[in-house]
């Protein structure tokens, strides 16, 4: 397997995040239950903002060599 460099997999992972989280919100805007609006706050902007936070982070933290 490649050595694949740090900043790259960080953003993948971060990129997972954001997609996982539309793709609960996308999911719960189908759902017509009181709960569904609970969930897609909860989980699908707990997923998003885990992402977009871990992105950011991953731009301050990459070293300069």
């Amino acid at each position: 397997m490649m050595d694949v460099p740090a900043l790259e997999r960080r953003l993948r992972i971060a990129g997972i995040f954001v997609i996982v989280g539309l793709l609960i919100e996308a999911t719960c805007l189908l759902w017509a239950r009181p709960i569904a609006f609970v969930v897609m706050v909860v989980a699908g902007g707990l997923c998003c903002g885990i992402g977009i936070a871990l992105y950011l982070y991953s731009l301050v933290s990459e070293r300069q060599d």
